[in-house]
């Protein structure tokens, strides 16, 4: 048996040991204050600094894109890559064994609801290569530090299958949320069209910009269409925050929130945009033509209902292509009623009966007989001695005020559609010097201007032709051709008024006399433009030809047929242009012309054409009905469209937490309210809030799913 003394002597000896272990940890821990707080102040104060500064950048909810009766052609939705983490502690602690049979199971059903093989096209041989049973075994062979810790299982998926995912199996055995499941979302926003392809070109589309600012972070803006030409009304204002101390770690303080961009709500029809890619489709495909472009206008407003622009590919079809309704080209014989206009309202000639000799001139010469032709049959026949001989008795001494005469009407003035890559008119000035001061004979500037009279040595967008075309039939008046009735925001609607290039650029009487001429080309005995007849509709226009030029040169194998004109011709509620390229044995009278033909009949066939508003079509012939919404501006909207039916607003007096009635709302509005309140939205149908599962005034639990069921 040890002695008493020895065993206290080992006591001490313990105590000693250890009580100069903490002595020493604390100098250590005093040493380490002192050199933070006093040795390496000035470094650990200027880290402070620079993360405190650290100002992140919110980015704002971009704004849609609606078309005119409101539905969506362009939004913003909350979607997420579902992913799992290998490296999960629970699946680390797990026998591998067990977790093989488990994971096996797993990819069972992942094959079935998210295959990575394609079940139509690939043989057995590849889905065994792709199935997720390969994938997984590839993860579990890997050492369980090396596995990752985020293999995508789907991407750009809705909030609400992420849900769906949890009852998998394997994965329902984690109970619980958050780090307690291996399965996990990251949410994003994903700009959808669900339109597709439907006036894609004049839609647009966004893409991902890396700036100074963002680094690896990218905005989303715009790169064609509207995405583009207004994308600092749709992208709205970023936010700000700053990183504040928490108690553990730092966390970001909002200084500045962002601001939504703006809803666009644009002219476009979603019915008569089908009618006109139907109808340029069906003609370009019947004869084989390489591209074609079609522009359909309201005549009153200006406003673009419908636009298309389409291509031949490689394989046949035809898709939605580079927008030729904004670029320019020789614009042929459909120039012609315009330079008719000029010399109406000059009083070049008086009336549309008055003769002109239409013998050879200018290197011309006109192979229609008679040889003396009326005003009206200068254009039925499309004469270019005609046309050019009337335009000379005006301008044949000064040939550059043909062009300052084209200026005064407003032809070169940028209309500034909307739509991306609209480019202005180009007309040559035929002065008396070149660029370089060399005198030009007046022979050869009469030669330019009886071209320039009938449509050649110019390069004119057809949008701009279509807009002449449109003053004529609106009795003088230019209106602005345009994609955008109006912006929306929360604060409401901020509507934009018809804005006149020109309030006139005639008097009534000239645009009737052009009028009457046009009419002659589709409904004259010898018009050019016969086979567009129909008594079902009255259309009018004129037809234009033209050779490409290619390589600097024009190809005589292949001819530009353009068709302009408005229908019905008695009182004129659309303008229409319609320009395709096909083989030189075609004309404009069997392809562009039929195009707008049939625009116009399908129009008619669905009483699109009445000379009374067109008002929502309902089931039960009821008034149309405009739904509540948070911001109180239904009086407003109500009064602008006649008498409609106003749905009020629901009184939300429930307080934070509680579940707010929005029924009757719009969809935006709704969504917004509830998402205030924590709750996750899933949405049913199409129109205004009908129903919503959770009961108003009910308990809001944050992340709780609400349905609402739309009808219209």
């Amino acid at each position: 048996m040890a002695k008493k003394g020895s065993n206290k002597r080992r006591i001490f000896i313990r105590y000693g040991v250890i009580t100069s272990f903490f002595l020493l940890m604390a100098l250590g821990i005093v040493w380490n204050m002192f050199r933070t707080t006093v040795v390496e102040a000035s470094e650990w104060n200027d880290r402070a600094e620079k993360q405190l500064s650290k100002i992140d950048t919110i980015a704002p909810e971009r704004g849609s894109i609606l078309a005119s009766n409101g539905n969506i052609l362009a939004c913003n939705v909350k979607v997420c890559d579902i992913k799992i983490d290998m490296r999960h502690n629970k699946i680390m602690s797990m026998p591998k064994s067990k977790l093989t049979a488990k994971l096996d199971s797993l990819a069972d059903t992942l094959d079935l609801y998210y295959p990575r093989f394609d079940p139509k096209k690939d043989d057995a041989k590849t889905r065994a290569e792709k199935s997720w049973r390969v994938r997984l075994h590839e993860e579990l062979e890997k050492k369980p530090g090396k596995r990752t810790r985020s293999l995508t299982i789907a991407r750009n998926r809705p909030l609400e299958e992420f849900d769906s995912a949890r009852k998998f199996v394997f994965i329902r055995d984690f109970k619980g949320a958050g780090f307690r499941c291996p399965l996990y979302k990251e949410e994003h926003s994903r700009r959808i069209y669900p339109y597709g392809k439907m006036a894609n070109r004049s839609i647009g589309r966004v893409h991902e910009v890396v700036t100074e600012t963002t680094r690896h972070k990218g905005e989303i803006h715009g790169y064609s269409g509207l995405e583009k030409d207004l994308d600092s009304l749709l992208y709205g204002k970023p936010g700000y925050a700053k990183q504040v101390p928490l108690t553990k770690g730092y966390g970001n303080w909002v200084t500045t929130p962002p601001t939504p961009g703006y809803d666009l709500l644009t002219t476009i029809d979603i019915d008569l945009q089908d009618i006109v890619e139907e109808s340029l489709q069906d003609i370009c495909s019947q004869y084989n033509c390489e591209w074609g472009t079609a522009i359909l206008m309201e005549v009153a407003t200006g406003e673009i209902v419908a636009l298309s622009s389409i291509e031949r590919m490689d394989d046949g079809s035809y898709g939605e292509a580079l927008n030729r309704a904004v670029l320019p080209y020789e614009p042929g014989s459909v120039i012609k009623p315009i330079s008719m206009m000029i010399a109406f309202e000059d009083g070049l000639v008086t009336s549309v009966n008055q003769t002109v000799d239409c013998s050879p001139f200018q290197r011309t010469h006109d192979p229609h007989a008679p040889g003396v032709k009326t005003m009206k049959q200068v254009i039925e026949m499309s004469s270019n001695t005609g046309i050019a001989r009337v335009i000379f008795k005006g301008y044949a001494s000064d040939p550059a005020k043909y062009h300052d005469r084209l200026a005064s009407i407003g032809f070169f003035d940028r209309i500034n559609s909307g739509i991306a890559g609209e480019q202005v008119p180009q007309v040559r000035r035929l002065e008396p010097t070149n660029s370089k001061g060399q005198p030009i004979t007046l022979v050869s500037r009469h030669l330019d201007l009886a071209r320039q009279a009938y449509g050649y040595n110019t390069m004119i967008p057809p949008l701009y032709t279509l807009a002449y075309y449109n003053a004529i039939a609106n009795k003088g008046r230019l209106v602005r051709p345009h994609l955008v009735r109006a912006l929306r925001s929360e604060k409401g609607d901020s509507v934009i008024p018809i804005s006149y290039i020109r309030d006139q650029i005639c008097s009534p009487e000239t645009a009737e006399k052009v009028k009457q001429c046009i009419h002659e080309v589709v409904w004259g005995e010898h018009g050019t433009a016969r086979l567009v007849r129909d008594d079902r509709v009255k259309i009018v226009g004129k037809t234009g030809t033209a050779f490409p030029v290619e390589k600097g040169q024009y190809n005589a194998a292949k001819r530009r047929f353009a068709f302009a004109g408005f229908f019905p011709y008695e009182q004129p509620k659309y303008s229409c242009m319609v320009l395709v390229q096909g083989a030189a044995g075609l004309s404009a009278n069997r392809t562009s012309g039929q195009v707008m033909k049939q625009i116009a009949l399908k129009m008619h066939a669905r009483g699109m054409l009445a000379h009374t508003p067109r008002l929502p079509k309902t089931n039960s012939g009821e008034r149309p009905t405009v739904a509540a919404s948070a911001v109180d501006d239904a009086e407003k909207i109500a009064g602008s469209i006649g008498n409609p039916i106003r749905k009020v607003a629901a009184k939300n007096d429930f307080p934070a937490g509680k579940v707010p009635d929005v029924t009757g709302y719009d969809l935006r509005s709704a969504i917004k309210l509830l998402e205030s309140r924590g709750l996750n939205v899933a949405v049913q149908g199409a129109g205004r809030v009908t129903r919503q599962s959770l009961q108003p005034g009910s308990k809001a639990v944050r992340g709780q799913k609400i349905t609402l069921t739309l009808a219209i």
